[in-house]
C-alpha cells in the first residue's frame, strides 16, 4: 500500500522517540488518526475529553518522562482550544509539539467554514516554530526542525496539515535546487561555564557569611549536588513550587517553598542573607527575594534569558545545574554551620506551626488537615499533581516530599484545571507508581470531572488503548454553517 503523508508522519515522530500522544480526533485531522491507527504498535493514542486537557497531559508528559509531549487536534475551535495547554508547556520550559489539521489548502483565504489563520494564532505560544506544510516533500523536514527546536530550547512548536495534504501519497524531497533533506536525532550537550566564571563564583560564594539557597525546576535531577554544595556552605535552601521535589524536606535546613505560598523560614532565609546561589529558578516574585543590594548574588540557569532577570546577579553561570554544580563543588570552602543552626531553628519551629494550624478546628473540616495527614501515608515513590488556587497552599506548605518523589503543577502560567490531566500524563508516564492530584472544587468542576473517563485505571498500554479508537471520524463541529 503507498505510504500516506500521514503514515510517513507517524513514523517519523516514532523515530523521534515518540510513543504516546494526547489529543483529539476529527475530520481534519482524519489522515493522520487513519495512520496512527495502522500504525497502533507506534504510537499510542490518549483521548482527552477537551483538547485543552489533552495539552495539559502534553505538557506534563514531558515533565514527568523528560522527553517530547506531543497533542494533536483537528482544525479551527479544536486547534485553539489547545492555547491554554501550550502556554502552560511554554511557561514552564517545556518541549510540546502541537499538531493541528487544517482546512484543504484549496479552500483557504475563502472565508471556509473552520478556517482560521492557525499561523497566526499559535505565533505567540508556538513562536519559536510552527510552520503549514504544503507539500508532501516538505513534511521531512518540518518534523524534524519542529521537534528538534522544541527539545534543544525547551519550547513549544507547532506543525499544521491541511486535510488533503495527508492523504497524499508521501515523496521524498527530490535532489533539486530549492529542497532539504533533514536528519531525526537529538542529544543535550554537557553545558558547564568557562573556568574562569566559576572561579568568579566561588570566590563570591566562599566570601558570604550567610548563605541562601532557591532552588527551581531547573535544578531537578542535581538533588546530591544541590546537597552537597549547601552541605559546603552549610546553607539554607528555599524551594520555588517547580523546584518542591528538588530536595526532601525532611532535611533541616530545607526551608519550604517560597513566596506567596511560602513559609516563613523561606522570607527570614532571604531577609537576613549576604549572599544568595539561585540554581535553575524563574521564581518571580522579587519582593520575597533579598533587597536589592543586600545580597551578593550567583545563578545557574541552562535559558541565557533568564539569567539576573529577577535579581540583579554579580556572576551568572549559563549552564546545565547538575554538571555546573558538580565543577563549582571543588572551588567552595568549607563553612562553618553557625548560620544554617538559626536556619534549622526557625525551620523545626515553623512545623510546630503547621501542625498546630491543621489541627485547628473546623467544620466541617480543616483543609489543611487533609493535606498533612496525607504527608505522612503518601508512598516513597509517589506523584503529587495539583492545581491551582487554595489546594495549591496546602501542597505548597503541608506536604513533605521525601526522596524519589515527583511533583509538579502549572508554575508560570498557574492555571486552573491542570491537576487531573497532570495526573493521568504522569500514570502514563510511569504506570507502576501512584499518582495523586489535588484539585479544589472550581477546577474540578470547570473541567476535570469529564477527564475521570480518560484515566487510566490500572495504567499500562492495555487501558490506554481502549481511551477512544483513533480509526473512528469524529466530527468535532457541525458538518454544515
Amino acid at each position: 500500500m503507498t505510504q500516506t503523508v500521514g503514515d510517513y508522519i507517524v513514523s517519523r515522530l516514532h523515530a523521534w522517540g515518540v510513543r504516546r500522544m494526547f489529543g483529539y480526533p476529527g475530520d481534519g485531522i482524519n489522515g493522520v488518526f487513519g495512520a496512527l491507527n495502522r500504525a497502533s504498535d507506534k504510537i499510542e493514542f490518549i483521548q482527552a475529553r477537551h483538547e485543552e486537557m489533552a495539552a495539559f497531559m502534553a505538557s506534563a508528559y514531558a515533565k514527568f518522562s523528560g522527553g517530547l509531549g506531543v497533542c494533536i487536534a483537528t482544525s479551527g475551535p479544536s486547534a485553539a482550544h489547545l492555547l491554554t495547554g501550550m502556554y502552560d508547556a511554554k511557561a514552564d520550559h517545556q518541549p510540546l509539539l502541537a499538531i493541528v489539521g487544517q482546512q484543504a489548502r484549496g479552500a483557504l483565504g475563502g472565508h471556509y467554514q473552520q478556517e482560521v489563520d492557525l499561523a497566526a494564532l499559535f505565533k505567540d505560544v508556538a513562536g519559536n516554530f510552527v510552520h503549514q506544510a504544503n507539500t508532501p516533500a516538505q513534511v521531512r523536514h518540518l518534523i524534524d526542525r519542529a521537534a528538534r527546536i522544541a527539545l534543544a530550547n525547551q519550547a513549544v512548536t507547532a506543525l499544521i496539515l491541511p486535510n488533503d495534504l495527508q492523504e497524499m501519497a508521501y515523496q521524498e524531497p527530490a535532489r533539486a535546487h530549492g529542497t532539504v533533506h533533514s536528519g531525526f536525532g537529538y542529544r543535550a550537550p554537557r553545558i558547564v561555564p568557562y573556568e574562569q566564571d566559576l572561579q568568579a563564583a566561588a570566590d563570591l560564594l566562599n566570601a558570604g557569611e550567610k548563605v541562601a539557597i532557591l532552588v527551581g525546576a531547573g535544578a531537578l535531577g542535581a538533588t546530591d549536588e544541590v546537597i552537597a554544595i549547601a552541605d559546603r556552605l552549610g546553607a539554607g535552601v528555599a524551594k520555588a513550587l517547580l523546584g518542591k521535589a528538588v530536595l526532601p524536606d525532611g532535611l533541616p535546613w530545607v526551608t519550604g517553598s517560597i513566596g506567596l505560598l511560602g513559609t516563613e523560614p523561606s522570607w527570614d532565609l532571604m531577609r537576613d542573607c549576604d549572599t544568595l546561589l539561585m540554581i535553575g529558578s524563574g521564581f518571580p516574585y522579587a519582593e520575597f527575594l533579598p533587597e536589592e543590594g543586600q545580597a551578593k548574588a550567583v545563578q545557574i540557569d541552562i535559558q541565557p534569558g533568564m539569567l539576573s532577570l529577577r535579581y540583579p546577579m554579580d556572576v551568572n553561570l549559563l549552564g546545565d545545574a547538575k554538571e555546573t554544580l558538580k565543577a563549582l563543588l571543588p572551588l567552595i570552602d568549607q563553612k562553618d554551620y553557625k548560620w544554617r543552626n538559626n536556619v534549622e531553628k526557625n525551620v523545626a519551629a515553623w512545623w510546630k506551626l503547621l501542625d498546630k494550624r491543621a489541627h485547628a478546628e473546623a467544620n466541617p473540616v480543616n483543609p489543611q488537615l487533609v493535606a498533612w495527614e496525607l504527608s505522612s501515608r503518601l508512598p516513597d515513590n509517589s506523584i503529587l499533581t495539583s492545581d491551582s488556587g487554595s489546594c495549591a497552599n496546602w501542597y505548597s506548605r503541608d506536604i513533605k516530599i521525601r526522596a524519589g518523589m515527583m511533583a509538579s503543577l502549572s508554575g508560570g502560567l498557574a492555571s486552573m484545571g491542570a491537576a487531573v490531566p497532570y495526573a493521568i500524563a504522569a500514570k502514563y508516564a510511569h504506570p507502576d507508581r501512584p499518582v495523586i492530584g489535588l484539585v479544589g472544587d472550581g477546577a474540578m468542576q470547570m473541567n476535570n470531572m469529564a477527564e475521570l473517563i480518560t484515566a487510566p485505571s490500572t495504567g499500562g498500554d492495555e487501558c490506554a488503548r481502549s481511551r477512544g479508537d483513533p480509526s473512528r471520524s469524529l466530527r468535532r463541529r457541525a458538518s454544515s454553517p
